[in-house]
C-alpha cells in the first residue's frame, strides 16, 4: 500500500517559489490501477516523482507498506527504486542498444549474470508480445512497440509498483487501447500496483479502478472511477469528463 500524508513539494527559484503539491493525502491499495488526473501544471508528474524520490518532498511523508521512505538514502534508496518501475511518455529507450539489450539494462546494473539477464529479457519480451523483435533497434519500431519495450524494461526488476507518467499520450487511439489492455493484463496476472498519471479521463475510465483529481497542486476529488464519473463535484472534473463524452 502507498500512503501519502500531507505531501507538499515546493520548488524554490531565485525570486519566487512554486508549490507544486499542497497537503496531498492519498491511499493507493495493493493491486489498484490508480489514476491521478489533472490539467497541465496540476502537479501530477511531481507526485509520481515523489513516490520514487526522484523529487524529495518539502514536507509530509510517503509510506510504502507502512514504512516511511522519505528519508531513504544509499542502498535503501536504490532498493526502493528497483522495486518501482517507471514508464514514460517518450519511451526513454537507448537508441544504440537492441530491444533485448534495453530490457536487460536494469538487470545488468543490478549485477545479474549475462545469461540470466538475457533469459529474463526474452521472457519479458514474450509478455509484451515482442520476442520476435529482440534484435531490432528502437528506431525500427513503431511508437506502440517502443512503449511495449519500455513496459518490459519496467518489469525487469520484478517491481511491486509501476508509475505510468503519460504513458499513452504520444500514441494514437488504437495503439493506446492496446497498451492499456496490456497494462491491465500485467496488473491482473502479476498483481503489480499501478499509478497512472494522465490528463485523459478516457484513459482513467478504461483502465483505472480509482482516481484522484489534482488542481493547482491539491487533491480536489477522490473515489472510485464510477463514483467520480457519476458525481463530479468540481468544475475541473466536470470539464475533464465532458471531454470524454464529446470524444465518444
Amino acid at each position: 500500500m502507498i500512503e501519502l500524508r500531507n505531501l507538499t513539494k515546493t520548488f524554490e527559484a531565485a525570486n519566487a517559489s512554486h508549490e507544486a503539491l499542497i497537503d496531498v493525502d492519498l491511499i493507493i491499495e495493493d493491486g489498484d490501477i490508480y489514476g491521478v488526473i489533472g490539467i497541465s501544471g496540476a502537479g501530477k508528474s511531481t507526485l509520481a516523482r515523489c513516490i520514487n524520490l526522484l523529487e524529495r518532498p518539502t514536507s509530509g511523508s510517503i509510506l510504502i507498506d507502512g514504512i516511511d521512505i522519505t528519508g531513504f538514502t544509499g542502498k535503501d534508496l536504490l532498493a526502493l527504486r528497483s522495486s518501482i518501475g517507471m514508464i514514460f511518455q517518450d519511451f526513454s529507450l537507448f537508441s544504440q542498444r537492441t530491444v533485448l539489450q534495453n530490457v536487460m539494462f536494469p538487470l545488468e546494473i543490478r549485477g545479474d549474470r549475462k545469461e540470466h539477464a538475457r533469459a529474463r529479457g526474452l521472457e519479458l519480451l514474450e509478455v509484451v508480445g515482442l520476442k520476435h523483435k529482440a534484435s531490432s533497434y528502437p528506431s525500427q519500431l513503431s511508437g506502440g512497440q517502443q512503449q511495449r519495450v519500455s513496459i518490459a524494461r519496467a518489469l525487469a526488476n520484478d517491481p511491486t509498483i509501476i508509475l505510468c507518467d503519460e504513458a499513452t499520450s504520444a500514441l494514437d487511439t488504437l495503439t493506446t487501447n492496446s497498451i492499456l489492455a496490456l497494462l491491465q493484463e500485467i496488473n491482473r496476472d502479476l498483481g503489480v500496483t499501478m499509478v497512472v498519471i494522465t490528463h485523459s479521463m478516457s484513459v482513467v475510465r478504461k483502465i483505472c479502478n480509482k482516481v484522484a483529481v489534482l488542481d493547482e497542486g491539491r487533491v480536489i476529488e477522490v473515489g472510485t472511477t464510477e463514483e467520480v464519473f457519476a458525481n463530479p463535484v468540481f468544475a475541473v472534473t466536470r470539464e475533464l469528463i465532458g471531454e470524454v463524452v464529446i470524444n465518444d
